[in-house]
């Protein structure tokens, strides 16, 4: 576990963030059209790890947020709510706009910190992935590298705890990433990143097919004219419609409310692997 506190476990977890904590591209078989993801597995393990058998969680995430967006809409939310541990992973939309300066994002983040730790909630950060293997995202590599940076600063400085995506490696295999959008982890990643998370955390995690670090099997090599095909069909399903977007000043998270706005009980269940 890394340098904060020193609980094992928690009563209440609030998540905030964007799609990658509302949990996009890991389906919740519950809910058609709904979304499970890393924060809500987390939930489950936390759950498990109580005495109690049960947590409080709610997940305030909502799709294409900014981060001024998540401090000003989920940050008062959640404080109001007295957590005693919430996630804040957000910064990776405003990273990828060209002109983005990470340093008046990590600061912007870090009076969130302050504020959340001052109330007495225990704080997990989460370092974006190195994205040197996407085209084109790639070209962000220099400004994610800086806010990384800073969020190890200010775990460091606050007391939090950080999510190491950066340094995952296993994180870095295409497989584990849905491929219409690949800004988005598939259920196995979901899974992987939640086990993760725990063990930042401290929280131990029984069961089988608990190493998230476990390469997956080798796969075969792809022939040049589909490597080609996905490309396009990336450029032209993702790529393009991202960019018009950001023309129209619109997102995709538009008109999105956030899927668990008030802490909810979540019972330990049964340790499962993919899905």
């Amino acid at each position: 576990m890394q340098p904060g506190s020193d609980r094992r476990t928690w009563r209440r977890y609030i998540a905030l963030g964007d799609s990658f904590t509302e949990g996009l591209s890991d389906p919740d078989p519950g809910r058609p059209d709904g979304y499970r993801g890393w924060a809500d597995r987390l939930a489950g393990h936390l759950a498990a790890a109580a005495p109690s058998g049960e947590v409080e969680y709610a997940n305030l995430a909502v799709r294409g947020r900014l981060l001024p967006q998540v401090l000003a809409e989920q940050v008062p939310v959640a404080l109001a709510a007295r957590p005693d541990l919430v996630s804040l992973v957000a910064g990776g939309n405003d990273l990828l706009r060209p002109g983005a300066d990470p340093d008046q994002l990590a600061a912007d983040l870090e009076a969130a910190v302050v504020s959340f730790r001052g109330a007495g909630a225990d704080v997990l950060l989460g370092t974006g992935v190195d994205p040197r293997q996407t085209p084109i995202i790639r070209r962000t590599r220099g400004r994610v590298a800086v806010f990384n940076a800073h969020l190890w600063s200010i775990a460091a400085r606050q007391g939090a705890v950080v999510l190491d995506q950066w340094g995952a490696a296993w994180i870095q295999d295409d497989r584990l990433w849905d491929a219409g959008d690949r800004i988005h982890l598939t259920a196995e990643g979901h899974r992987r990143t939640a086990l993760a998370a725990a063990a930042a955390l401290g929280v131990p995690v029984a069961g089988a097919d608990t190493d998230w670090r476990a390469p997956l099997a080798p796969a075969p090599a792809l022939p040049t004219r589909e490597v080609v095909a996905q490309e396009l069909a990336w450029v032209r399903g993702f790529v393009l419609p991202w960019i018009g977007r950001r023309l129209r000043g619109r997102s995709t998270g538009d008109g999105r409310a956030a899927k668990r706005p008030t802490p909810q009980r979540v019972a330990a269940s049964a340790p499962t692997s993919t899905g």
